[in-house]
Order: C-alpha cells, then sequence, then structure tokens
C-alpha cells in the first residue's frame, strides 16, 4: 500500500472530527474519498500531508512515517487542498515559474510539460485573472505535479465548476492515473464524480470510515439483493412468478427485476424450469453509488 493508516484519530475539544482510520491506498489506482461536508474528509487529508497531527494513529506513506519523515515523503507528493492561490496579474507560465522557483526548479521544460499535462499549455501566456474557474483548478493541478510526484491529494477539486469543468478535471485525472501510474486521492462530497473516476473508494461519516474497498463490490453487495432477469420470454415470466406471489417490476430496459436473497433466486430459477421456461439469464442487479452510499450513511444514523 502507498498509503497507509492504522487507528488514525485527530480530536478538537475532546470531540473525535476523525475517529480510529484505518485507510489503505494501493498504489496507482484512484482511490475516491467521500462523505457530506464537516465528515473529516479534509482533516484525513491534512493529516495526510503532515499539516495536521493526529492525536493517536499511524500513517505511512511509501513506507514511511507521517510526520516523522514528512520531508522525504512530500518530495514525492503533490497536493490541492482548498482553493489554489494565485498571482492574478502574472499568466499561467509564470505563476507556475515562481512556484517552481521556491521548489528550486529552473528548468522552463518541466513548466512546460506541466502546462501540457493539464492542458493549457495553449493559454500559458494568458494572465490568470482571464482564466475560468476550471482553467485555475487545472493550473493548480499542474503546481502540484511539478515535481513528478507518485501520489497527487486532491481535496474537492471539482467544488463550483460547470459540467465542462468538471469533465476536463475527470479526464486529467483519468490520464494521470493511467497513463502515468500516479495514485490520485480525490476527497468529495460529489458521488456522480467519483462514481465516473475512481476504482477504489472510502466512505468517511461522522470521523468514521463506513466503507473501503473496491467500487463494484460496494455496487453490488446489499444485505437484501435484487437480481434481473433477462429472456425473450418476459410476459410468460413474469406470469410464472406472480402465480407464486413472488413481485416483479420492469426496469428501463424492459428486464424483470426481482428482490431478493440468494435462496430466493434459487427458488425462483427452480421454478422457472418447471415451467419449462429455460430461455433466461439471471444477474446481479447492480446499485448506483448513490444508493449504496445512501445505504450506508442511514445504518449509521440508525445505529447513533
Amino acid at each position: 500500500m502507498i498509503i497507509e493508516t492504522k487507528g488514525v484519530t485527530k480530536s478538537y475539544n475532546r470531540v473525535d472530527v476523525v475517529h480510529e482510520v484505518d485507510m489503505m491506498v494501493p498504489e496507482g489506482e484512484i482511490y475516491g474519498f467521500l462523505g457530506p461536508n464537516g465528515s473529516g474528509k479534509t482533516t484525513m487529508m491534512r493529516m495526510l500531508l503532515g499539516l495536521v497531527r493526529p492525536n493517536r494513529g499511524v500513517i505511512r506513506m511509501f513506507g514511511k512515517k507521517m510526520p516523522e519523515d514528512r520531508i522525504s515523503i512530500l518530495a514525492k507528493t503533490g497536493a490541492l487542498i482548498e482553493k489554489p492561490a494565485y498571482y492574478e496579474h502574472l499568466d499561467g507560465r509564470d505563476n507556475l515559474r515562481v512556484l517552481a522557483a521556491l521548489r528550486g526548479i529552473n528548468d522552463n521544460k518541466t513548466i512546460d510539460r506541466a502546462l501540457e499535462r493539464v492542458n493549457l499549455h495553449r493559454v500559458g501566456r494568458k494572465k490568470v485573472k482571464s482564466y475560468s474557474l476550471g482553467m485555475k483548478q487545472r493550473l493548480g493541478i499542474a503546481s502540484a505535479m511539478l515535481h513528478n510526484p507518485r501520489i497527487l491529494l486532491l481535496d474537492e477539486p471539482t467544488n463550483g465548476l460547470d459540467p465542462e469543468g468538471i469533465f476536463e478535471i475527470r479526464e486529467l485525472i483519468r490520464n494521470l492515473s493511467e497513463k502515468e501510474g500516479v495514485t490520485v486521492l480525490i476527497s468529495s462530497h460529489l458521488l456522480g464524480e467519483i462514481e465516473h473516476a475512481a476504482s477504489r473508494i472510502g466512505v468517511i461519516y461522522n470521523g468514521n470510515l463506513l466503507y473501503q474497498g473496491k467500487m463494484n463490490e460496494l455496487l453490488t453487495h446489499q444485505k437484501m439483493g435484487s437480481f434481473i432477469i433477462e429472456s425473450n420470454m418476459i410476459e410468460l415470466i413474469i406470469n410464472a412468478l406472480q402465480a407464486y406471489d413472488i413481485q416483479t417490476s420492469l426496469d428501463g430496459e424492459g428486464k424483470v427485476q426481482v428482490r431478493g436473497s440468494e435462496a430466493d433466486r434459487d427458488r425462483i430459477k427452480k421454478i422457472l424450469v418447471e415451467k419449462g421456461l429455460t430461455d433466461f439469464h439471471i444477474y446481479d442487479s447492480m446499485r448506483t453509488l448513490e444508493e449504496a452510499y445512501l445505504e450506508l450513511i442511514r445504518s449509521q444514523k440508525v445505529s447513533v
């Protein structure tokens, strides 16, 4: 794991804003860190960067401990936390040149490459005050990538962007991961964007990590599942199941949807075969990330 935490807790005024979080981020993946505002996402990101010290717990990045090995960790880490600040009267290239100098980078090719990575190379000579919000966010990511980090931490990078700007940031993140092998940890409360971009997610609520794992595993895991029946004999299948008081519905593609357990699915297979209806296929119904997320959050509220 390129990022691993054990029992990380941060308290303010004796209240845990992050509680016993065990986070594991595999190298090369896009990890979506989901949770409502105030759930502890930003505090967790700040602790990963050594900006805030945990009250207890252990943080390891690249196998090294934070904050003890902060300098060597940050040398391989890029971050965009909250809204990036710029010199509005300077152009994009000069803004990067200032930031590069602070890092001891004086190579113009590095600046050119950073602009190309975020597709701003054609507007690098334009004043930043003329940039759209999406362009400013991409410039912020370019500044975080100047030193070619192995990990990129992004806190709400699409906040306030229009659909076009959101799409641009999403594609940029994908390219960094898929083409350059950069590990991306992206925090957000926008479920749709995480669903489109991330392969692995963590869901945090009131400082507690409720779920962590692969996206597809969350979307197929349900206490009371549902499954789809696909066939050329839909009407006959519905009639056969309704004769046994099994409730069915049609999804948007005209396929039969049934809620039930694994035992219910086996019973349905038996009923259909006994009725001579053998031309069908049953498979798990995938939830949306929104449905899975809300189930996690609501279960937490009920248990409180």
